[in-house]
């Protein structure tokens, strides 16, 4: 695997192949891909593609689409749902951390140039390898924590401004924009958890059915996994669902401050 960064990697040429447009195209838009496979022993590169946008849908995941189906078939990406709900087809889109799924072409002026996340392990074209970060996040036991017995006869129930203090937190899909946006991840990823992992962290440190506040904030007082944010704020900006891990991260330090 190579480690991709952003803006510039002297490893990728930048002259890469050029596929020629289908015909009778009405409305061009030009595309340049990072390309990485680590079987043909070849260096990343940047390939260019040129769609017909008047016979394509209008995100740009619509556009890798068709590159793959009517073009270059070895294209590789991930996507599921098209819905910006599974976080799957996240890749760094005209300089911008994003879901290609819910980001529009008209959004972008000129050609489109798409990367896999930035400062992550290269599977191969805009796969990043999330293994590291996915088990960051298991490591941090996402899910309700509860001694006392189950009720027999109900669910364990809220109160709706208990229930509103999740929300802003549960619609994290774990695309990790934010945390590939990150300086400090980017440098101390082997043992800072990132915005990603924190806000889903904070998710459960505010949600009145679990039980175990304790032993989760125990678990991230340390230097490294909570203290290496420097509020950069890039991973609130970067959030294609509006989500604000800088202010999550925010509510971690203060309960630790108000335990203390």
């Amino acid at each position: 695997m190579v480690q991709f960064a952003l803006p510039k990697n002297s490893r990728v040429n930048t002259n890469g192949r050029v596929f020629p447009a289908l015909k009778n195209v009405k409305k061009p838009r030009v595309l340049h891909i990072y390309r990485w496979n680590c079987d043909d022993g070849q260096n990343p590169r940047v390939d260019t593609y040129t769609i017909d946008e008047a016979d394509c849908g209008p995100m740009v995941l619509d556009a890798l689409n068709k590159i793959k189906n009517e073009i270059d078939s070895t294209l590789t990406f991930r996507r599921s749902c098209r819905e910006g709900v599974c976080g799957s087809c996240a890749m760094n889109i005209d300089g911008v951390n994003t879901l290609a799924c819910i980001k529009s072409m008209a959004e972008i002026e000129g050609d489109i140039r798409i990367y896999p996340l930035p400062h992550m392990p290269v599977a191969k074209d805009l796969v990043a390898d999330l293994d590291d970060a996915l088990a960051q996040y298991a490591s941090t036991e996402p899910w309700m924590k509860v001694d006392s017995p189950t009720p027999m006869d109900q669910e364990r129930l809220q109160s709706p401004e208990d229930r509103a203090k999740l929300d802003g937190l549960w619609e994290c899909v774990l695309c990790f924009c934010c945390s590939t946006s990150c300086p400090s991840y980017w440098w101390n990823s082997d043992r800072y958890l990132g915005p990603a992992t924190l806000l889903q962290s904070y998710r459960w440190l505010v949600d009145s059915r679990d039980e175990a506040n304790g032993e989760r904030l125990d678990a991230l007082d340390d230097p490294f996994k909570l203290y290496r944010c420097h509020t950069i704020m890039n991973c609130t900006n970067t959030c294609p669902k509006h989500l604000n891990p800088g202010k999550a991260i925010g509510g971690i330090k203060q309960l630790l401050l108000d335990r203390s």
